[in-house]
């Protein structure tokens, strides 16, 4: 067992939130009361902007990337294997992996091959790494860890045509419920953050101008993408004896409270 080394899973790791929250975790740990030393293991498709991000952690921080399909359970296992293997132990995964095809086209009328792809990437990418990190934390020593949801306001108040990302942000919740309780008996915690309007990539369009309930096209405030790292980094530091089952971390003034 690694049990000098702090071992952490950030999906999604290769832009936006998955970065920047993989740099702010690399800043923040080791510390005093975390003096081991860091692991933090880098999953999203995309092998060259893994490095960068790698590239980008606090010197001294083991960056094991994982460049792969979150979604197939081959790559899943493999990484669960080498993880075993190299490290013996597993404290915290962000569940963080996501898209969101926007569509501007009613309900009725849309892709459902997109669709799929995104209840596939958003529900099960999750469910494949909660599986992992059930697998791992379960039997080793100090038993237990903490897994962190990237949900979305959307789980609460969905946007107009954006059917399968708001179906897809109800499932994490289930997903969060379940986890949490299920987990229980192995000393493993599940807290799921609701974002809204992070200033990424994926979501810039609000910036722009985005849909509202009645049809008007309005202008949204955003924030920091630095404020959710360091959300996820909050989180990660607290003490096993802690569950924060739910929070929502949202841009002042964005229509959500109302919305609408």
């Amino acid at each position: 067992m690694s049990a000098d080394k702090r071992v952490i899973i950030v999906t999604g790791a290769s832009a936006g939130i998955g970065r920047t929250t993989s740099i702010h975790l690399s800043n923040i740990f080791p510390s005093t009361e975390h003096p081991e030393q860091l692991v933090l293991v880098l999953v999203g498709r995309r092998q060259s902007e893994l490095e960068k991000t790698a590239t980008s952690l606090r010197q001294g921080t083991i960056a094991e990337i994982a460049a792969g399909d979150a979604t197939s359970e081959d790559f899943v296992n493999a990484l669960e294997k080498t993880i075993k293997e190299k490290y013996g132990r597993l404290d915290l995964v962000f569940n963080n992996a996501g898209v969101n095809y926007k569509s501007d086209g009613q309900f009725e009328d849309q892709d459902m091959a997109l669709f799929r792809q995104v209840l596939d990437i958003n529900v099960m990418g999750a469910v494949l790494f909660t599986k992992l990190a059930f697998n791992i934390m379960k039997s080793q020593s100090p038993q237990g860890g903490r897994i962190i949801n990237n949900g979305s306001i959307s789980a609460t108040a969905p946007r107009p045509n954006n059917t399968s990302y708001t179906i897809s942000k109800h499932a994490i919740t289930g997903l969060t419920r379940s986890t949490s309780l299920d987990g229980r008996k192995y000393n493993i915690t599940c807290s799921q953050i609701d974002i809204g309007n992070a200033s990424t990539d994926m979501g810039s369009y609000v910036s722009a101008g985005s849909m509202q309930a009645d049809g008007s096209i309005k202008k949204e405030p955003t924030m920091s993408v630095d404020n959710v790292a360091k959300t996820v980094g909050f989180i990660a530091s607290l003490g096993k004896e802690v569950d924060i089952l739910s929070l929502e971390i949202i841009a002042s003034g964005m229509p959500f409270i109302g919305r609408g």
